[in-house]
């Protein structure tokens, strides 16, 4: 595991604040020749958030600017403390390294050799020592001073939270004695330590009212930089475990090294030198505080007041007696009647630290306490504080009957990753026990399916619905089974596995159903016309629907009903795009009438493709962040309907390059999250990454491709372009074949995305020719006609009637200019007026559609083109317009695509190659024609015959051959 000391991580903005408030870089103003503005500073952080690695980096930025940094250490000596111990430890220092510079201020000031040890072994008696303070004050100063001759002098004081009360006062006089040169101070301590009768309390206070000294706090490290810093000190703990590190951690820097060395541990292991460090804050309690703050562990984070006395049974003065220590010892920490652990690993280091006995009876204590009201008109607690007590003291019944009702308070409330926890630990509960009174197992299993699928994890909800439906009683009512039975099919219709068919379940609900319960019957209908939607079958959903929205209707049911008919106007979506709009509009507001959400999550997703699909982005935008914020306010973010709107606003911001933006939107997607979310969310990340020239994966969630097509269609054509940048372009049509193999077997051979998958994987091929020999490009002209033959297939096998949209129109341009660019490249007789006029129609294609990204790579190839078809005018308007965009974008690979190498002239003399001379020079070399090499760099023939002419003379080459032989023998090449 690497160290980290070697590394400074998230620290940037207090490095800045402490260098600048303490004058570190610099000393005379540029203009009146005065000192600068300093303060002394007092820097204020818990125990382990990084004060000394901070202070050492500060150290090291003051050396490289000119200062001098001396360092003196306090020490936890108790009520034995040496006096003035770290300024002894800097004079010690000083009389190694400046012997002239003490001796000389010791001359002056004697009173400066009482700081040596031999000084101390023979101070005075105490009454001389009081006598002798003032003069020792006065050689501190002095000594700093003619320091600051030399050289700025920065002096740190660690740990003050330990220095005695003679350091403390010696640190006073400094901060209120001015000093004539640059000598800056800084005293660290820790905050968490500094309780109500703290002796540095009151000094800090006093300090900080001084207008010589500024307060640097530090806070905590941001998740963000936790994550950073796990990865610098082990690459190895990724995903849940570095997830679990940044929870636990809080941001202190020493507890993530900790915990980062112990990642391979059981469980909440907390290493041993860890748990004595926190421990150590118990040890300082009393017994009484002690055994509160034992109790409060066993609570978990947080505890309220009154279940934590209802536990304890002290008396009221007692417990608040014990409660103030607590706090005031930083402990515990108080606010709006409840208490939780300063740090969440104290915490957990104390509950470990019980006995295993007393873990179970003071469970068991608090879920007494949580089971009885006691007369209030509510509990203590919620029912998952109580799942959780009951279960722990080994109350199963207990703890079974509140999980469901954990599960069912948290659906309530739009909680359905915490619904669906408490509904899987109910239902390991009832498979190892008799089924309590008022418990429906049927039930629970029906509710998990649906909460899991709500929470984004449809595959895991299918995988317990097939489970569960097996253990269920023989006895279980058919309805139940068709409740069952229709949610897992919706939660297989989500995913895309061929070997699960979501019909097969619709099926065997529909004939489960009971002919006396039209209202379950609706339903089943309504969940059965949304997944022949999904499949095509239209004709089929339109009957279910049709039956399901009339049963709905007639029954008093308006949810059901509000489904069927955003389904059945779903159907409608080709023609006229405002009739379908003014549709969807209608069955929006009837769902939100009816209290329907996920009818109204799906109508504000279709509605917001049909502006997205005819190019309306500011529409697009404004529809998909309707979805956004309605599934956040419900607090279902990765739910059907609630996902999607996510993903496709991140993609309408990547297309019309609101880049930041759309990074923004998608930093919900962390690992931890529901995978194939997850994996959608960050492909589109990586592109935006990708397009600007950062390193990105070769295989992007490929564990993820099988459950889902929509996250292959986005990664593959990344892994594509990844694979051309690294010099593997045959591996992109590996790619190609890959995405279009599973997609096939998910969809359908020819699939709308094959176009653009064809059309960027020709144009990888086509970036790498320019640097493959003859025969390697003639190799690939198979592949090429391959793909563009693909990419005609869809094109000619898509249902017209559904509509051409502008993304559609601008792939269809591409793969025809792509394709006639690679053969071109790969030496066929292509007329260049058409070549141009493809890549013209292309750039007109995409400009329409607005996607800005691909609008500029298509000019940098265009600008090419028309260099290389002698319209240099044509080439330079081309390129500035991509350039443009390019630097929006901050999209490096295309500004170094668009670089102009012709005009750099290497400074070692006129008689130097240029770039573009080594780089013909090269294909000369590699036996290249002119009209070869016109081709590869997207120049005239005659630019090149130019070039090689001047590459014979600076050579002195009577020919190509010639020419050849002296650049390898100078290695030029």
């Amino acid at each position: 595991m690497a160290n980290a000391d070697r590394i400074l991580i998230g620290r940037d903005a207090e490095l800045e604040e402490l260098s600048s408030l303490l004058g570190v870089g610099v000393v005379r103003d540029a203009v009146t020749g005065a000192d600068s503005v300093r303060q002394h500073v007092l820097l204020a952080g818990d125990a382990g958030v990084g004060k000394t690695r901070l202070l050492q980096e500060l150290a090291a930025l003051a050396s490289t600017r000119g200062w001098q940094a001396y360092a003196g250490h306090c020490l936890d000596f108790g009520d034995s403390a040496l006096p003035y111990l770290p300024f002894s430890e800097i004079l010690d220092r000083l009389m190694t390294q400046l012997p002239d510079v003490v001796e000389r201020v010791s001359t002056s000031h004697p009173a400066l050799s009482r700081l040596l040890p031999t000084g101390r072994e023979t101070a005075p008696d105490a009454r001389a020592d009081t006598v002798d303070r003032g003069q020792l004050f006065a050689a501190v100063h002095a000594l700093l001073e003619a320091l600051s001759d030399k050289a700025p002098a920065l002096v740190v004081i660690e740990d003050a939270h330990w220095a005695d009360q003679s350091t403390r006062d010696l640190l006073t006089y400094l901060f209120t004695r001015p000093f004539a040169g640059p000598v800056a101070l800084v005293a660290s301590y820790r905050a968490d330590d500094l309780h109500r009768r703290h002796p540095l309390r009151r000094q800090v206070a006093e300090w900080a009212r001084l207008g010589a000294v500024g307060r640097v706090v530090l806070d905590p490290l941001g998740d963000d930089q936790v994550r950073a810093l796990v990865a610098f000190l082990d690459p190895a703990v990724r995903g849940a475990d570095r997830e679990d590190i940044v929870a636990r951690a809080e941001g202190n820097a020493f507890f993530v090294e900790e915990l980062v060395g112990a990642a391979g541990g059981p469980g909440h292991w907390i290493p041993d030198e860890l748990a004595d460090v926190l421990l150590v804050r118990l040890d300082r309690l009393d017994e009484t505080t002690r055994t509160v703050v034992r109790t409060a562990s066993v609570a978990g984070r947080r505890v309220g007041h009154e279940l934590l006395a209802a536990v304890v049974g002290l008396e009221a003065p007692a417990l608040d007696e014990a409660l103030r220590h607590a706090v005031e010892s930083h402990v515990l920490v108080a606010g709006e009647g409840a208490y939780w652990f300063r740090h969440a690993l104290l915490g957990e280091a104390v509950y470990d630290d019980l006995l295993p006995g007393e873990r179970v009876r003071l469970h068991g204590q608090f879920a007494a306490a949580l089971a009885d009201c006691g007369g209030r008109e509510s509990p203590l607690g919620s029912a998952a504080e109580l799942a959780r007590h009951a279960r722990l003291a080994l109350d199963l019944d207990t703890a079974l009957v509140a999980s469901v009702r954990a599960g069912d308070e948290a659906a309530a409330v739009g909680g359905p990753d915490e619904a669906a926890h408490h509904y899987e630990r109910a239902l390991v509960l009832l498979g190892e026990r008799p089924v309590p009174d008022g418990v429906s197992p049927a039930r629970v299993v029906e509710a998990c399916v649906v909460a899991l699928t709500t929470a984004g994890r449809p595959d895991r909800a299918a995988r317990i619905a097939e489970e569960q439906l097996e253990r269920l009683p023989a006895d279980t009512p058919p309805g139940d089974r068709a409740r069952i039975l229709t949610a897992a099919a919706m939660a297989v219709g989500i995913i895309d596995n061929a070997e699960l068919d979501p019909l097969d379940a619709s099926d065997r609900a529909l004939a489960l159903v009971p002919d006396g319960d039209p209202v379950l019957r609706a339903r089943v209908l309504a969940d059965r016309a949304l997944l022949l939607h999904w499949r095509g079958s239209t004709a089929d959903a339109q009957i279910a629907g049709a039956e399901a929205l009339a049963l709905a209707e007639r029954h008093d049911q308006p949810a059901i009903a509000s489904a069927a008919a955003t389904t059945l106007t779903a159907l409608g979506k080709s023609g006229d795009p405002t009739q379908l709009r003014a549709a969807l509009q209608a069955v929006i507001d009837r769902a939100v009438a009816s209290g329907a959400l996920t009818p109204e999550l799906q109508g504000r997703f279709l509605l917001a493709r049909s502006y997205e699909d005819w190019g309306e982005w500011p529409a697009a935008e404004a529809a998909f962040r309707a979805g956004v914020e309605r599934s956040e306010a419900a607090g279902q973010p990765w739910a059907p309907y609630g996902f999607e709107p996510r993903q496709q606003l991140a993609w309408v911001l990547y297309v019309v390059g609101r880049w930041d933006e759309a990074l923004d939107l998608v930093k919900i997607a962390r690992p931890g999250s529901p995978p194939v979310p997850y994996a959608a969310l960050d492909a589109i990340r990586q592109s935006i990454r990708q397009g600007r020239g950062e390193k990105v994966p070769r295989r992007l969630h490929r564990d993820t491709w099988e459950s889902d097509g929509i996250v292959p269609v986005f990664s593959a054509a990344t892994e594509m372009i990844a694979a051309g940048r690294a010099g593997a372009p045959r591996e992109a049509v590996v790619v190609y074949d890959e995405v279009v193999a599973l997609l096939s077997r998910l969809w359908h051979p020819w699939f709308v995305a094959r176009l653009r998958l064809a059309a960027v994987a020709l144009g990888v091929l086509a970036d790498a020719m320019p640097s493959m020999a003859a025969a390697e490009r003639a190799a690939l002209l198979p592949d090429i006609e391959r793909l563009a033959s693909d990419g005609a297939t869809v094109i000619a096998t898509y249902d017209d009637a559904r509509g051409w949209g502008p993304e559609g129109q601008a792939w269809e341009a591409r793969l025809t200019a792509e394709a006639l660019r690679a053969r071109w490249l790969a030496g066929a007789e292509i007329d260049p007026a058409e070549l141009v006029g493809a890549w013209r129609e292309a750039e007109r294609s995409f400009a329409t559609f607005g996607h800005v990204i691909e609008t500029a790579t298509v000019r940098v190839a265009l600008a090419g083109i028309l260099r290389a078809t002698g319209d240099t005018a044509g080439a330079a308007q081309a390129a500035e317009l991509a350039r443009a965009a390019a630097r929006e974008l901050g999209a490096r690979p295309l500004l170094d695509a668009l670089g102009s190498p012709a005009t750099r002239v290497d400074p070692a003399g006129s008689d130097a190659l240029t770039r573009r001379e080594a780089e013909i020079l090269a294909l000369v070399a590699d036996g290249r024609t002119n009209g070869e090499i016109g081709k590869l760099l997207f120049i005239s023939t005659k630019t090149v015959s130019v070039h090689v002419s001047n590459i014979l003379a600076k050579l002195g080459a009577s020919g190509r051959t010639e020419a050849a032989a002296i650049a390898r023998r100078r290695g030029l090449v």
